[in-house]
């Protein structure tokens, strides 16, 4: 075996190597995209989701099915914090029943704490409940990292929870909620700004609390 033969191998070795990790760059690439894309995905979805049934609920905040069980809908709102509301409204029965029957429910919404769900990977998402009535609260953990609040009266001045009256009516007219969603699980433990999404109503006004 001569010099040049050595050589040969020697090249040969290190352009196959070179060829070998670019592969792996480009496995390592495709996987990554794949993760992103599908995590994007998901929180896309878990964002939907969420803001469906939200703006299901709140647009009927005082609303009820024998109306007369709610004569003053200015104080459908029972309570209200930053990251929680309590209302009046009558509950969907069934897919096929969604008008409620006509007895005034509770509905209750409130952002859980951090440590309970500080076995996830991400360190920031929480529980968002809904509760019924008096209900086991029930929630699932799709993601959410914020769920907030604002309130406005008739003038469009916002209302401060702490300033509110200690029982309805509060005075609230029209709600902004802001609502961020991230993967409970993201690819790389990337939970940076970008990753997040995030959904904001602007003064969304029930109809029902119009017609005080």
């Amino acid at each position: 075996m001569g010099f040049s033969t050595l050589i040969d191998i020697l090249g040969s070795t290190i352009i196959g190597g070179l060829l070998l990790l670019i592969l792996l760059r480009m496995n390592d690439t495709a996987v990554e995209n794949n993760y992103l894309f599908s995590g994007e995905k998901i929180v896309q979805q878990n964002l939907l989701d969420i803001v469906r049934l939200i703006e299901y609920d709140f647009t009927k905040i005082g609303y009820c099915k024998d109306w007369t069980k709610i004569p003053d809908p200015a104080k459908a709102i029972i309570s209200a914090t930053d990251t929680s509301i309590s209302f009046l409204t009558d509950v969907a029965v069934s897919q096929g029943n969604l008008e409620g029957d006509g007895v005034p429910d509770t509905l209750k919404y409130y952002l859980g704490t951090k440590e309970e769900l500080s076995s996830t990977p991400n360190p920031n998402d929480r529980i968002l409940y809904r509760v019924v009535n008096n209900q086991t609260a029930r929630g699932s953990n799709l993601g959410v990292t914020q769920f907030k609040l604002t309130y406005f009266d008739a003038l469009g001045d916002t209302l401060h929870p702490n300033e509110m009256p200690a029982s309805p009516p509060l005075g609230i007219c029209t709600i902004q909620i802001d609502v961020a969603v991230e993967n409970p699980a993201a690819y790389g433990d990337d939970y940076s700004s970008e990753r997040k999404v995030i959904w904001r109503q602007i003064r969304l006004a029930a109809r029902n609390l119009k017609t005080r």
